[in-house]
């Protein structure tokens, strides 16, 4: 059964740095492009930064130069470390993957920008 479980998310003043980690189970990860979403209450989840199976990656502009997405095949395990972290990034993020045309997402993890 395919699993993902988010972890890293806290509470960060503006300009500081998080590290996002996402556990893949379940399914052979290394085969499977990597997905990272957020979403705040009231509006529709967005794609933050993706990982291909061949480590090409996407970031949306709004995080472009501040987040980096990354894997550890060998871990079974997705990271995003976000620097440079600005209020707007507030938000419960989500790893993603799509298996066998069914889409998995995790529990989240709340990442709140804030002094």
């Amino acid at each position: 059964q395919v699993q993902l479980v988010e972890s890293g998310g806290g509470l960060v003043q503006p300009g500081g740095s998080l590290r996002l980690f996402c556990a893949a189970s379940g399914f052979d990860f290394e085969s499977y492009g990597m997905n990272w979403y957020r979403q705040v209450p009231g509006k529709e989840r967005e794609l933050v930064a993706t990982i291909s199976s061949g480590d090409s990656t996407y970031y949306a502009d709004s995080v472009k130069g501040r987040f980096t997405v990354s894997r550890d095949n060998a871990r079974g395990t997705l990271y995003l470390q976000m620097n440079s972290l600005k209020p707007e990034d507030t938000a419960v993020y989500y790893c993603h993957t799509k298996w066998y045309s069914r889409d998995f997402w995790g529990q989240g993890t709340q990442v709140t920008v804030s002094s």
